[in-house]
């Protein structure tokens, strides 16, 4: 079945609920929103995600973004789509941009050889691999706390060393960097890429990753549950123990 002919789920009262969430991070809703549909292989909702922010506004009441606002929407949105790429796979991140760019007016697009907000143009060619990479391994300390050199040494000892190069690659070039998103809502960014794969392990580390990120208890549970809430109104279910395959969660959603 194509997008085009997949039951929309995507409601204006959806939208409505999740962003008036009393407990969720100012301007957060939307991106978290488009991260876990692109996730759950639903690029087709993306836009109207997008169309709703930049129409109503991107805090819990209606309003009518100027320019400028419109522009921080566009490229939030943008580069949780980037960010999401290491945890849901590169493959969604395309679909999903280019299903935002389908709905974006131009003067809310960054075009190439011109000014990018997350300046990583500069960074792949014009700064050492070593400074990027130190930052990376910051970031990384940061979220994972006290356990991040067992966990760094635990993806070294995995049967191949690549997998922790590959993790040191994903932070200091992707993850780490904080000029569109700060580090907390990267933080949100991973959670919203996590849950609709049912990997509590990686989950859990990275909700306490959020804490030590800066972000509150209230706010990461608020995170957690409207991406459970979209999760479910496409669909995802809890599966029974002797289901052998389907579409949903083996166990409870890790929260704090």
């Amino acid at each position: 079945m194509s997008a085009a002919t997949l039951p929309k789920f995507v409601t204006p009262a959806l939208l409505s609920s999740i962003r008036g969430h009393p407990q969720l991070p100012v301007h957060s809703w939307y991106f978290i929103a488009g991260v876990t549909l692109s996730v759950i292989n639903r690029p087709d909702e993306i836009p109207n995600v997008f169309k709703y922010a930049i129409e109503k506004g991107a805090g819990r009441y209606d309003c009518s973004p100027d320019h400028s606002e419109q522009l921080r929407i566009a490229r939030k949105l943008r580069e949780a789509l980037i960010k999401a790429a290491p945890i849901g796979g590169l493959p969604k991140a395309i679909n999903a941009l280019f299903a935002l760019k389908g709905a974006t007016p131009p003067s809310l697009l960054d075009e190439p050889l011109g000014y990018s907000p997350t300046a990583r143009p500069v960074e792949i060619y014009d700064v050492s691999p070593s400074t990027i990479l130190h930052r990376g391994q910051t970031f990384f300390d940061k979220v994972y706390g006290k356990v991040s050199k067992r966990v760094m040494g635990q993806m070294d000892r995995s049967g191949t060393e690549d997998l922790g190069i590959t993790a040191r690659l994903m932070y200091g070039y992707i993850l780490s960097n904080t000029n569109v998103l700060t580090a907390a809502e990267s933080s949100y960014v991973l959670i919203a890429g996590l849950i609709p794969q049912d990997v509590n392990p990686q989950l859990k580390g990275h909700l306490k990753g959020a804490l030590n990120n800066g972000a509150t208890v209230e706010e990461v549970r608020a995170v957690r549950e409207i991406i459970v809430r979209i999760c479910e109104a496409s669909g995802m279910t809890r599966l029974g123990d002797a289901s052998p395959g389907g579409w949903g969660w083996r166990g409870e959603v890790a929260n704090l």
